[in-house]
């Protein structure tokens, strides 16, 4: 087993201000989303530029935060919501759903397609490989604030975490979410778009990579306390939203093949 560190989730305290691993986990994702984005907007065959670039990011930013932080609320946060109900703003204690954080993205990149005339399916396939990194450094700053363990294990890599009955050896399913979820996903799917796709094909990767990867890891997951499992001793929050992605990632990638519409991200784009 491994000791937990016991890292001091605010990195620096000036007073009353106070800078969180959180806050900084997300910086550094949208950081992280604004270059690899470039990078791949800089390639010669790309029909996005810099400024594409930088309203891109803009949007996204307001979808993950927005959505993100209503998504945790309605799916899980009613209950302390209700015993406190200023807890809607407190970001810096945590409380982010990817799920609501993804529907927010989502409407915010439709508006962006509407605003820049281009299709939506082409924004969301250029987005697809992008937040991986953001969501690795994300699980890594839930590791650090000691939340969203998984259950106990007697596997070599679980990690001996203090509680109220004693020391426990837990699976930390913060990390195999960020390394399966973030670092492989992204490394697939950067790789998979590195030559042209039709029209949907990688939004449909996108959603169907990351819904099979949260449904295994919630088997190891503990469910959030407020809710617990909704049924059968294993259905969590997190799979009941995970298979909606499943459904509509499968059936993008069948339309996307069978269609094959080229995509508009690049100039005279052959998709395979």
């Amino acid at each position: 087993m491994i000791p937990y560190p016991h890292i001091d989730p605010v990195l620096l305290a000036l007073g009353p201000l106070k800078v969180r691993w959180y806050g900084i986990a997300y910086v550094a994702g949208f950081l992280a989303a604004w270059w690899l984005a470039k990078r791949r907007a800089s390639d010669p065959r790309s029909t996005w530029t810099v400024v594409d670039i930088e309203d891109l990011i803009y949007f996204a930013v307001f979808g993950v935060v927005i959505g993100g932080r209503l998504g945790y609320l309605f799916f899980y946060g009613q209950e302390q919501l209700a015993h406190d109900p200023s807890y809607w703003y407190k970001v810096w204690e945590g409380g982010m759903s990817f799920h609501g954080g993804l529907i927010g993205v989502l409407v915010a990149l439709c508006f962006f397609a509407y605003r820049r005339g281009r299709a939506v399916g082409d924004v969301f396939d250029f987005v697809a490989p992008i937040p991986g990194i953001g969501i690795l450094c994300g699980r890594v700053a839930n590791f650090v604030n000691g939340e969203l363990w998984g259950k106990p294990t007697d596997l070599p890599w679980g990690f001996a975490v203090p509680t109220e009955q004693g020391t426990v050896v837990l699976h930390a399913s913060q990390l195999y979410e960020g390394v399966l979820e973030g670092l492989v996903m992204f490394v697939l799917l950067w790789a998979f778009t590195r030559t042209p796709r039709p029209r949907w094909v990688p939004s449909g990767l996108f959603l169907l990579l990351y819904a099979v990867f949260r449904i295994l890891i919630e088997f190891v997951r503990v469910p959030d306390a407020q809710l617990g499992y909704l049924a059968w001793d294993w259905l969590t929050m997190g799979i009941l939203l995970s298979i909606p992605m499943f459904l509509a990632g499968t059936i993008m990638l069948i339309v996307g093949y069978l269609r094959r519409t080229p995509t508009g991200n690049m100039q005279s784009a052959a998709a395979d």
